[in-house]
């Protein structure tokens, strides 16, 4: 990419996160003998499908509500570009959750004794239903009103909509983790959000194709393309993939799972 060498330069997004998970599921697997991909592929597989349309919902509140992005460098033909599309989004969800189970592994190398438990079901008291309905408002406001500052509920809003709906299906859960005093997951999921947001901006500025952000976070001081604020968006981001993600397994995924961002 680097060289500007084809097809790395224009694909380089793709390419260099795949290259990223193999990478940190090897790294799980020397570490704990276990990992995502060598021990859960089924599971891993649904994860790379389910990650499109999960991130296409995000395109569709930039496109419609935020105007916070936009995309260069794309391939002129058509179906190319939906290829392309199509793989780079896969790598979305897998990229984050397999980070935060990584920086889990660094932090223990022995996986926690908790992520052999069934979580427990959670009714929904009032302050989860207060939790669903701020979630709500926060996803909704910016459909009515559109706003390039409404980034901030968007990267929220299914956080508090959903991981209480999770905690009272049985779920893994935010909710139920702190209610058990256990912070590890939320921990892993903050930093690598992070590391994440910062390998993916580091990325895309030298790429070909390329995504340009129109964010209006002051102060104006930018690390690659992102202004330095946005920063703070991906720890909320790996939060929201691993709420999402729970969300949508106990709908559609009927195998065995494994825990996830342990």
């Amino acid at each position: 990419m680097f060289a500007r060498i084809e097809p790395f330069w224009s694909w380089h997004t793709p390419i260099a996160w795949t290259g990223f998970i193999l990478f940190a599921d090897a790294w799980i697997w020397q570490r704990r003998g276990d990992s995502p991909i060598r021990n859960d592929r089924a599971e891993f597989v649904f994860m790379t499908f389910v990650s499109v349309p999960l991130w296409i919902v995000f395109e569709e509140y930039n496109k419609y509500a935020l105007s916070n992005w936009h995309y260069v460098g794309l391939p002129g033909v058509l179906l190319l570009r939906y290829l392309g599309y199509l793989w780079a989004f896969a790598t979305i969800w897998p990229a984050i959750l397999i980070a935060a189970e990584l920086v889990g592994s660094l932090r223990d190398r022995r996986a926690p004794d908790y992520r052999r438990v069934e979580p427990a079901a959670i009714p929904l008291d009032a302050l989860a239903w207060v939790s669903i309905l701020a979630g709500a408002v926060m996803l909704i406001v910016p459909i009515v009103r559109p706003s390039p500052w409404l980034a901030a509920p968007v990267w929220l809003g299914f956080i508090f909509l959903l991981d209480p709906i999770n905690a009272h299906h049985g779920e893994e859960s935010l909710r139920g983790d702190l209610r058990a005093g256990h912070r590890g997951r939320v921990i892993n999921l903050l930093i690598a959000g992070l590391a994440c947001g910062l390998l993916w901006e580091f990325w895309n500025y030298w790429a070909h194709t390329k995504w340009i952000y129109t964010v209006p976070v002051p102060p104006h001081v930018k690390l690659f393309e992102m202004p330095i604020a946005g920063y703070l968006g991906f720890p909320a981001f790996a939060v929201e993939c691993f709420v999402m993600y729970v969300f949508v397994r106990q709908w559609l995924w009927r195998g065995p799972w494994r825990p996830i961002a342990l």
